[in-house]
């Protein structure tokens, strides 16, 4: 159960649940979830329904097509960005975006899968909920598609001094994207696994193909798979499914007669396993140590769902934790530096996949990787499976089954995502959702102590459809594919002829027009700041206290439905010269991965996995709320376990207190596996790092985040295993350093906090006291290392891996609980919605772009994300600023920018989250009070109160300017006047 407020009347009549327009099919109850879900067909298209009934009031809907693209033109993609740019009913020429700020949405989004396309959104609002539903459903079923939408969206050629480019939101994302050695390992290698279906293509995008994409293809594209019959609903929430048939009928399906159903075709499959060599574009003339080697194998339909959990079973006793004998393998091979991103079972697409690999190798070892992976898997399959490994695997499903999720994306829509799949592939999603009886079904083939051997044997050792790649870096590829672009752009330059190039011109000159036109906003359905809840909700907790090692301390008590989960805490007030030390967070990549007490790392992980949801340590770091130059740290202990697992309150302390520094190999294996994880997930980010660049002195937290979690830190971390692989006396040092902070953190003040359900709180407050009345703390003084903490203030820019630029700049600001915070957070939003949306994104081709007050960094930051431009960018983020002073500005505005703040705030998390974040406030004193007066200060912002903090704090400040870019754009940069720095 739940809990108390999450019930279902399972009892309500067909009749008042089912729209005429509508057939019910079914209704399960999912007893783990406590959720009735009921299957509905309509009647005259076919068009497919689950709702997913509860009493939550976060309403989410979901539509979603199958489509499955046979090229990678980036049809599907360019397709889901132009259906939001005006419709039927709506022709506004950005509703989407519109719609964002017009509403109290606590998710909106759109996304394209490899054979899906999907239109989400949730709102705790009914009258918001309505809203959204009427501008989805029409952009859905009645898009306008303008040619100038897909211009702007896709791909475009335009003439910069009489020559063509390439220009295109969808165009910039996938250069972006697709400058992550990952992604390209991933597409490359479904190139092969799937030889012939929708899989081998990038759905996404490739940017050599998408200049290939016309408009008339995207128009036949939409006609052939925008249709009700190939079209999946999905709902959750306490509305009807009536009401939601309702909508559904009177909107949109009345118009359609029944159409195609698209069904998902089995790839051909091959009958001998396949080795390729292929290559990832790196800079940089060091090639060592960069090749990625992956083996993967195409596995039989995701609709047989025993056979999908006994493959999550497999992939679990394979490859769970580091002491599951494949994981233990691809980690201390020796030729490899970690991991690969491809790891495990892949059963979203219609026939599953398993994949395992490694990173930071080199070519001559894809023997070796291949052998020893068979060779493992031999070993394996040749005897029964411990049946206690098998029950801590059964353990971590059903945790996971039972968790409530929704803290970053809402509750029902990631339980909607689980079963999306299913449902697109005409397959069951009630047995995804529900996977008691398939766990009934594989416990009695787990009678048969060889079934998961023979599995294995099955599907991976016996099985002939296995891709074996290797992925070598190449330092001329992008280069090669810069030229290769230029060389096809000046080839249609050579073509144009005066005719032509004044057509380009003149439909320049209408995108601009089109984009400089303002939408008619009165066509679309808002809600508005009297639609905001009078008071902002926050969870209470109650304040205990426990004996830990002879001393009073605290213990937060929050009693939340939590679907039979305890999440327990331990929360330690970090001493200042600890949280700056960057040694800090190494420790934390170690506990839980390295042995504690009398047990090794290898034992210690098979217990994390047998009673409890794992281990972590993390940080929870604030600037003061009233001085930005201290910071307000506190070090996080968590786990979580099912309510009859006590264990895991043990296993916490143990591996904290008895945390072991004398495993030197696996201490070393670990920071390299960090610096490789780190290096390889650098481009998704870079508009974060650039605000962190930017900012970077403007508060004490601003620069310890700089000096610690920044690029340079990437080289530090880099050097640093390097020198402890090489010399015994660097590590050592790093050793002693390394106890020196765990001394200091066991001596330091201790919190601690509890997140259960009420009937189940006494005894486990019980059980922490039991635990943690003593422990084992040295009392003798610890002296860190001493770092020299930088303090310039120039523009920097930093290289890395990747084919477009994140741009940002910064201005200092003030503590949040400054009366200011208020409306630079406002300031901000209007930016952003009134300007730099469509200056950046639209005018400019980035994939985005905006402005965001940090209370942390104590700073007011501009950004742009997989941006092709430079300085331009940098002028459209002072140009901002001058059109809110100069140019005469619309009250419908400032109610949308503060709606946008206000819905965020308010946003529900998980109960679990919501109790989380509420004790974090406390610690960070961000009190009830504090938080309410924050939002009370937002809600009676003014306009004038904008054009006030724009002078005083961008106007009259020069701005610290940062870029993190490719390699290729060093010279511009240094001509712009950034000090050059690049990632190792």
């Amino acid at each position: 159960m739940l809990g108390d407020h999450m019930t279902v009347d399972v009892t309500e009549t067909i009749s008042q649940t089912v729209h005429p327009a509508f057939q019910l099919l079914r209704q399960h109850h999912v007893e783990a979830l406590d959720i009735l879900v009921s299957e509905y067909k309509h009647k005259v298209t076919g068009a497919v329904h689950y709702h997913l009934a509860t009493d939550y009031d976060e309403n989410v809907f979901l539509v979603a097509f199958r489509t499955q693209p046979m090229d990678s033109k980036g049809t599907a993609h360019i397709l889901e960005h132009t259906a939001l740019c005006g419709s039927e009913k709506f022709p506004v020429r950005d509703p989407f975006f519109l719609m964002i700020r017009r509403s109290l949405n606590t998710f909106m989004n759109a996304f394209t899968a490899a054979d899906w396309t999907a239109y989400p959104f949730a709102t705790q609002n009914k009258k918001d909920f309505q809203n959204l539903l009427s501008v989805y459903l029409d952009a859905a079923f009645s898009a306008n598609l303008n040619p100038l939408d897909f211009a702007q969206e896709g791909i475009r050629i335009e003439l910069e001094n009489g020559q063509p480019v390439y220009k295109g939101v969808v165009f910039n994302e996938m250069k972006g994207a697709m400058s992550a050695p990952s992604d390209q390992l991933y597409h490359q290698l479904a190139h092969h696994l799937f030889p012939e279906t929708t899989y081998h293509y990038n759905s996404g995008g490739d940017p050599k193909d998408i200049p290939d994409l016309t408009y008339e293809q995207l128009v036949e594209f939409y006609k052939t798979h925008y249709h009700p019959s190939n079209a999946v609903f999905m709902t959750f929430g306490n509305q009807t499914a009536y009401e939601l048939q309702e909508q559904f009928e009177k909107l949109a399906l009345h118009k359609f007669t029944a159409g195609t159903t698209l069904y998902s075709k089995p790839e051909k499959r091959l009958t001998a396993p396949v080795e390729v060599t292929e290559t990832y574009a790196v800079d940089g003339d060091e090639l060592k140590d960069k090749t990625y080697h992956v083996l993967s194998w195409l596995l039989p339909q995701a609709s047989d769902i025993k056979l999908r959990l006994g493959m999550r079973l497999v992939e679990g006793v394979l490859l769970e934790n580091s002491a599951s004998p494949l994981r233990h393998y691809l980690e201390t091979c020796g030729y490899a530096q970690s991991t690969g991103p491809l790891m495990g079972v892949d059963d979203s697409n219609f026939e599953m996949t398993f994949y395992c690999g490694v990173q930071g190798s080199n070519p001559e070892h894809a023997e070796s990787f291949r052998d020893g992976v068979l060779n493992v898997l031999r070993e394996v399959a040749a005897k029964p499976i411990d049946s206690s490994l098998v029950d801590a695997i059964l353990h971590q499903i059903e945790l996971h089954q039972r968790e409530i999720n929704g803290d970053g994306t809402p509750y029902g829509l990631s339980l909607i995502l689980n079963g999306l799949s299913g449902a697109i592939h005409h397959n069951d999603p009630i047995q995804i959702w529900d996977v008691d009886s398939a766990i009934a079904q594989v416990k009695e083939e787990l009678q048969d102590p060889m079934w998961l051997s023979n599995l294995i044997q099955t599907h991976l050792l016996d099985n002939p459809h296995r891709v074996q790649m290797t992925l070598v870096p190449d330092a001329t590829k992008s280069a090669k594919e810069q030229e290769a672009e230029k060389a096809r752009l000046a080839a249609i330059g050579e073509k144009l002829t005066e005719e032509d190039k004044a057509e380009i011109i003149a439909k320049t000159k209408a995108l601009q027009e089109r984009q400089d036109t303002p939408d008619n906003l009165e066509l679309l359905p808002k809600v508005g700041l009297e639609d905001v809840p009078a008071d902002l909700h926050i969870v209470q907790g109650q304040l205990r206290e426990i004996i830990c090692n002879r001393m009073d301390t605290p213990l937060n008590l929050y009693h939340a439905g939590t679907n039979g989960i305890y999440y327990q805490q331990v929360l330690i007030q970090i001493p200042d010269d600890v949280v700056k030390s960057p040694y800090f967070n190494l420790l934390s990549i170690l506990m839980g991965e390295v042995g504690a007490g009398e047990y090794d790392y290898l034992e210690l992980q098979n217990l994390q996995t047998a009673v409890s949801g794992g281990l972590g340590m993390g940080a929870s770091l604030r600037s003061k709320v009233d001085n930005k130059d201290k910071i307000s740290a506190w070090l996080t202990l968590t786990t979580k376990s099912l309510t009859q697992k006590f264990d895991a309150i043990h296993l916490l302390k143990l591996a904290f207190e008895q945390l072991r520094f004398d495993e030197k190999e696996r201490i070393i294996e670990l920071l390299q596996q960090r610096k490789t994880r780190w290096q390889s997930r650098l481009s998704g980010a870079g508009h974060s790092y650039a605000m962190q660049i930017a900012s970077r002195n403007m508060s004490a937290l601003a620069q310890r985040d700089y000096q610690n979690t920044g690029l340079g830190a990437l080289n530090w971390l880099g050097e640093l295993v390097t020198k402890i692989t090489q010399d015994d006396a660097a590590y050592d040092a790093l050793i002693a350093e390394l106890k020196h902070i765990h001394t200091k953190l066991l001596q330091a003040p201790k919190q601690f906090l509890l997140v259960c359900e009420e009937h189940q709180s006494e005894r486990l407050v019980e059980e922490i006291q039991n635990v943690w009345d003593k422990l084992n703390v040295d009392t003798a003084a610890a002296e860190l290392t001493q770092v020299e903490q930088e303090n310039d203030n120039e523009h920097e820019a930093w290289l890395i891996q990747t084919n477009v630029q994140f741009c940002a700049s910064a201005y200092q600001a003030v503590e949040v609980s400054h009366p200011d915070a208020a409306p630079l957070m406002v300031l901000a939003a209007y930016l952003r919605n009134g300007f730099l949306h469509s200056a950046i994104r639209e005018k400019g081709g980035a994939y985005g772009g905006g402005a965001s007050y940090d209370g942390n960094a104590c700073s007011f930051r501009f950004f742009s994300y997989r941006d092709p431009r430079l300085a331009e960018t940098f002028k459209d983020f002072e140009a901002s600023v001058q059109w809110l002073l100069n140019t005469e500005q619309q009250p419908h505005q400032l109610e949308e920018a503060i709606l946008g703040l206000v819905a965020s705030m308010d946003k529900p998390g998980s109960p679990a989250g919501e109790a989380i974040t509420a004790c974090y406030a406390l610690l960070h004193a961000r009190t009830p009070t504090f938080r309410r007066t924050l939002r009370e200060r937002l809600l009676h912002v003014t306009l004038e109160d904008l054009q006030r903090v724009a002078r005083q704090y961008l106007i009259e400040q020069t701005p610290v300017k940062a870029v993190v870019a490719p390699f290729a754009k060093r010279d511009e940069l240094q001509q712009l006047g950034f000090t050059i720095k690049q990632v190792n």
